[in-house]
């Protein structure tokens, strides 16, 4: 299982349709191979900021995503119509493959 955090700043007054796009991105990523989970969240400081927190199988559904004329035409979307800024994406390790915590001696 792997988690991707996606992150987007929206211009002002975008937000509403931004989460309209998410929610038919949303619908698609339900037909992707890979896909489990998709959820979007709202900064409470910055409503015009967001992330996406994102579920696959493994790296290789989430990238073959990535490749997919559908992202790449989302993304176009977005640099066209939404975006203040080059959004950020990030893999999360899963806890099991970092090890279990380290215990300190006192």
């Amino acid at each position: 299982m792997v988690t991707v955090g996606l992150y987007y700043d929206v211009l002002p007054g975008k937000a509403p349709l931004f989460v309209e796009k998410f929610q038919a991105v949303l619908a698609l990523l339900g037909t992707m191979p890979g896909h489990t989970s998709s959820y979007l969240y709202q900064r409470v400081d910055d409503p015009d900021s967001f992330a996406i927190l994102s579920e696959w199988s493994d790296p290789d559904a989430f990238y073959s995503f990535l490749r997919s004329d559908a992202f790449r035409q989302t993304a176009d979307w977005g640099r066209e119509q939404v975006l203040r800024a080059v959004p950020r994406h990030k893999i999360y390790p899963r806890a099991e493959d970092i090890g279990p915590p380290s215990r300190s001696a006192h």
